[in-house]
């Protein structure tokens, strides 16, 4: 008797790895924001909350030169009848010690301690401290290649425009845990148990309100620099109450923003993070991460089956090899910009793995072979048949007439960026624009040749199907406001799957048209 295995593809694996992990964090998830309350209030190992008891209680923020207070510390503000449940937003200026003004730091000891009662000398009080003040390098000048004019530069040269200079962080977030809860002993989420200070009060434990600074709020654009004339500078205080399993969600985020910024992460790369969660409603936000989760899954196997499909190519009879070269080209040169504007990870190394993938698709259209004598390399291409010269005969044509098109919207675009706009402008920027802009058009080749073959059957349609997915995700983020591309990436990525909506309805339209008909050298409709 013959035993039939079952065969697994790899495209099954991927997927079915790729549902653990979503089920394995929802299951994460969901530990992070529900923590199992006390079952019994007169049980020993019950927590109490302090503000059950509806206690009078004050808000006094502070500053100091160290976060200890050792030096002295100001009071800049305070609330003497704090209502936790009662949202609020103050705006202060704070006068800045000479040391802060030379380059240096400035601390924020926020406290909630008892009304009436100086934090000091209150045994029942809670405080955070949190820094006012982080080191970046200023923003570099701007110099007009029209005009020639330039910004004036600091004084020291370029050291001193390369050196980290103190930056006014312009907002504090203060949040209070507002919410009953009675905590289990047992089952003290490890998260909040360093924000949280018990004492003992007869026979029952009491916890003190919970006090979160949210450093996630604090973003690049709201920083002032500071300089030897700066004397004041505006603070703006604002509080909210907060869920217990926001907290513990928001204190994850923080560390994990944190830990980043450890591994090498830039304060421009954190602050595209921190803009993810702040700038997004919670529950908006986990619909999205769920669809970017799943774009991720297509846009992988996107990866795979276009890979597959040009590896086990052999012809390119019905493909547009401009189409593919321009691709290419398009791909190196906005990797480039966004090298040079020093983007994001998250979207430096995805487009730096396309551009590899687009060379080497350009090395198998056009069939070339590097052949290495000692240091120096041969490049050999290969010869085409009758079929691909048909093939480069319309691919030419079709490019001929976008020439017609072209050379005017790009000399247009010259003379009215350098002479009417005069905006700062360089190669790489130039380069970038025509990319955009022309980028639809230079789909039109492959279409010109679908026409002439009257065929669609030759395209990688299993890849366009996958990458199609991106086209609604990112309307779903541009709609949402969630992204981490800018309006130029987006016209970029829309460019692309506009292609895929396009080939996919002529795949259609073809397909309704040539029913009972048989292609010539191509496969059936």
């Amino acid at each position: 008797m013959q035993i039939v295995g079952l065969k697994t593809s790899f495209t099954t694996l991927i997927v079915g790895v790729f549902v653990v992990y979503v089920l394995h964090t929802c299951w994460v998830m969901y530990g992070i924001v529900y923590t199992k309350p006390c079952e019994d209030p007169k049980f020993e190992n019950c927590i109490n909350p302090y503000l059950a008891g509806k206690p009078r209680l004050q808000l006094s923020i502070y500053t100091a030169l160290r976060p200890n207070a050792d030096g002295g510390h100001t009071l800049i503000h305070k609330e003497e009848d704090f209502d936790v449940e009662t949202k609020f937003e103050r705006i202060v200026n704070v006068s800045l010690p000479k040391k802060t003004c030379k380059n240096g730091t400035l601390y924020a000891m926020v406290f909630v301690h008892q009304a009436g009662m100086s934090p000091w000398q209150d045994p029942r009080q809670v405080h955070l401290v949190s820094q006012l003040t982080t080191y970046m390098i200023p923003k570099p000048p701007e110099v007009s290649l029209v005009s020639g004019e330039e910004a004036p530069q600091p004084k020291g040269g370029d050291s001193a425009v390369d050196r980290p200079v103190s930056h006014w962080r312009s907002r504090l977030t203060l949040n209070v845990v507002s919410e009953d809860f009675i905590f289990d002993r047992d089952f003290l989420p490890s998260d909040v148990h360093r924000y949280l200070r018990v004492f003992q009060n007869g026979k029952k434990r009491v916890y003190l309100p919970v006090l979160f600074v949210d450093e996630l709020s604090n973003r690049v654009k709201d920083l002032m620099e500071i300089n030897s004339t700066s004397t004041e500078l505006p603070l703006t205080i604002s509080y909210d109450t907060i869920s217990l399993g926001k907290l513990r969600f928001w204190i994850h985020m923080q560390d994990a923003v944190y830990s980043l910024q450890q591994f090498g992460f830039t304060e421009k790369d954190a602050d595209e993070i921190k803009g993810i969660f702040v700038e997004t409603n919670m529950y908006f936000l986990a619909l999205t991460f769920f669809i970017a989760a799943f774009h991720l899954l297509f846009d992988f196997l996107a990866f795979k089956h276009d890979i597959s499909f040009w590896k086990q190519k052999k012809s390119m009879v019905g493909m547009s090899s401009k189409a593919v070269l321009w691709r290419c080209f398009s791909t190196i040169v906005i990797f480039m910009y966004l090298f040079d504007e020093q983007t994001s990870l998250l979207v430096l190394i995805p487009a730096g793995v396309g551009s590899m993938i687009e060379v080497w698709k350009v090395k198998k259209a056009f069939k070339i072979q590097v052949i290495w004598k000692g240091v120096k390399p041969t490049f050999i291409f290969g010869k085409s048949d009758e079929s691909e010269r048909r093939t480069v005969e319309y691919d030419t044509l079709a490019m001929k007439y976008l020439w017609y098109l072209l050379y005017p919207m790009c000399i247009g675009g010259a003379v009215y960026a350098l002479v009417i706009e005069a905006l700062l402008l360089s190669l790489m920027v130039s380069f970038l624009t025509g990319v955009y802009a022309f980028g639809f058009l230079f789909m039109l080749p492959q279409l010109f040749v679908n026409y002439k073959f009257k065929s669609v059957a030759h395209l990688p349609w299993k890849a366009f199907m996958y990458k199609v997915s991106e086209l609604y995700k990112i309307s779903f983020e541009r709609s949402s406001g969630f992204t981490l591309l800018d309006v130029s990436e987006m016209v970029l990525s829309l460019k692309d799957n506009n292609s895929m909506v396009t080939g996919n309805l002529v795949l259609f339209v073809r397909r309704w048209i040539c029913l009972g008909k048989v292609q010539l050298s191509l496969l059936p409709c």
